[in-house]
């Protein structure tokens, strides 16, 4: 359509008489008897072109026209609601609107503004319908599938997931999200959906239990964001009672070192009341060790000395009232046991979430009653070169550090053959190495900045300084066991003589060191100091505090260097 310009210079009434009178009033140039419309020799009228209806996601030609002076005339379209307009050329009319994704009909205002060179604008609209092509959702059942079984065919009494998250839909507004509503029904078979929301992308359901099998038939009804749907359908089989089998599985696959414990925890279930009681026996293949309790789901075994890295088997069978037997089977690789360089911990008994206990504990397997030189020692499969309690393997020296089998004979030291450290024995005689005797944590050197007082009012010794510096100095000046190098140990080396396993008491084998200190009244700590001091405490960049094991608990801490503690002596082996 065509518009008089707004920058004319005069204004125009609401009527027809005023619109004559005004147009006289301003000299409308040109003008002839019979009333003709005056013109403004530098206006412009525009006009955009005729109402376009399109389908979304396709181009439109836009193309409008201008009258008047039209020189330099520059075009700009604009559109409400955003769109695109495309607009190579703006001294030209010509455009392209691209239409885009709608989920009903919408309507787009296109504006078209021309001005020309004098500054004169006119605008003009056009209105551009949007219509959608909506292309239809595809609905797709995806059912979870039951191992052993033919495809969609199910164990009486067994759940069932049917999945609809495959479905899609091509022209989705929301590529994320591209299903808006999801229906599941039922047409066939025992009702399954009883209870269950039938409005969701998945669903999971029971099959039902019968003398007979069955067939069951469900569809999914998928409705996209523009209103279209699309049905799938499934059928589902499910077996009668007597056809449903039991289900087993073995466990996991392990690997342990010849000694320790297999852990054979099964598990058998049916989903048939009817099939139960279920009756199950592990068997273990040619090389494989023996089976506690084979007739227990869940026990153990005890893996068979191997020279070389072997692999076996384990199968446990489990059978129902039906008759039918299911098998399943772990692989198991036993490696020997290579030469410890480390004490194991002492412990042989395990635990649950609540208690201690000296059976297998399967439920909480990799625990330290299960693995290591403890257990492979209470198999009977560790080689030891002396004696000791659960994996710890000691040998006795006499006073000229020669080797002393004899149980009844007298002894100042101890080897330990896995570490190859020698320790000093404690003696119960108020002497030198007295068990009772305690020190102050004092070195000259190599002490973290403070070396501790040399004497204090709370240690007691044979010795006129009580102070671990003095002690090793006297023990060295004796020649304990025929050896001048004895020296504090490290933490590590300490902690590699607690017996952790020890129910009550002192916690060494005291087998090989029978004295370690009497606790007094009121006392439940039994320190030993070791040559580490701590970082914890430190004062002025001085370490005010050392490290100490308990013998009674097996803890350590750090303790301040004036604290009375005991000593046990070590020196590298030969």
């Amino acid at each position: 359509m065509f518009r008089i310009s707004p920058h004319l210079p005069c204004r125009h009434g609401f009527t027809v008489f005023l619109m004559s009178l005004m147009l006289s009033a301003c000299g409308g140039g040109g003008g002839d008897d019979s009333g003709g419309t005056p013109t403004n020799p530098n206006a412009i009228y525009v006009n955009a072109g005729a109402d376009i209806e399109v389908l979304e996601a396709t181009d439109a030609s836009l193309s409008g026209s201008a009258t008047g002076n039209t020189d330099g005339a520059t075009w700009r379209w604009s559109v409400t609601p955003s769109a695109t307009i495309t607009q190579d050329d703006n001294t030209v009319a010509d455009a392209v609107f691209t239409a885009p994704v709608v989920t009903t009909d919408t309507s787009f205002v296109v504006t078209l503004t021309v001005t020309n060179s004098s500054g004169n604008s006119d605008s003009d609209t056009l209105n551009i319908l949007v219509r959608p092509v909506n292309v239809s959702p595809t609905a797709v059942i995806t059912p979870e599938q039951e191992a052993g079984q033919p495809q969609n065919t199910y164990s009486a009494g067994s759940t069932v997931e049917l999945s609809g998250s495959a479905s899609t839909d091509e022209d989705a507004p929301d590529s994320a999200n591209p299903i808006a509503a999801w229906e599941w029904q039922q047409t066939s078979g025992n009702s399954v959906l009883n209870g269950i929301a039938t409005d969701q992308p998945s669903i999971t359901i029971t099959m039902p239990v019968e003398t007979s099998a069955q067939a069951l038939t469900l569809t999914l009804t998928v409705t996209d964001a523009e209103g279209a749907t699309d049905t799938a359908t499934v059928t589902l089989n499910t077996l009668s009672e007597s056809q449903t089998l039991p289900k087993v599985s073995a466990g996991n696959d392990q690997a342990v070192f010849s000694g320790e414990r297999i852990v054979l925890n099964g598990v058998a279930t049916t989903t048939v009341s009817a099939g139960l009681p279920l009756l199950s026996e592990w068997e273990a293949s040619g090389s494989a060790g023996m089976v506690r309790d084979a007739d227990t789901l869940s026990t153990y075994a005890i893996a068979p000395q191997v020279d070389v890295e072997t692999q076996m088997s384990y199968t446990l069978a489990v059978s129902d009232a039906f008759g039918h037997i299911v098998y399943d089977e772990i692989f198991v690789t036993v490696r020997p046991m290579p030469v410890p360089l480390l004490n194991d911990t002492g412990v042989t008994v395990q635990a649950n979430n609540t208690a201690y206990a000296n059976t297998q504990q399967n439920d909480f397997p990799g625990q330290d009653g299960q693995r290591g030189g403890d257990v492979i020692s209470a198999a009977g499969f560790l080689e030891k070169a002396g004696r000791g309690k659960a994996g710890f393997d000691f040998t006795k020296l006499n006073s000229n550090g020669d080797e002393e089998d004899d149980t009844s004979q007298a002894w100042s030291c101890v080897r330990d053959n896995i570490t190859g450290l020698i320790w000093e024995k404690k003696t119960d005689d108020a002497g030198l190495r007295d068990a009772d005797n305690t020190y102050s944590w004092f070195f000259s050197a190599q002490n973290g900045g403070y070396q501790g007082p040399q004497t204090t009012t709370t240690a007691s010794c044979t010795m006129t300084n009580c102070n671990t510096q003095a002690y090793v100095s006297a023990v060295n000046a004796q020649g304990l066991c025929g050896f001048y190098d004895w020296r504090m140990p490290t933490h590590q080396e300490l902690m590699s003589i607690i017996h952790f396993g020890q129910p009550s008491g002192v916690m060494l084998d005291d087998d090989y060191f029978p004295f370690a200190g009497t606790l007094a009244a009121g006392e439940d700590k039994l320190w030993y100091w070791t040559r580490m001091p701590s970082a914890d405490g430190v004062s002025g960049d001085a370490a005010q505090n050392a490290w100490a094991l308990d013998f009674a608990s097996g803890l350590d801490n750090f303790l301040i260097k004036s604290s009375p503690a005991r000593v046990r002596l070590v020196r590298a082996g030969r």
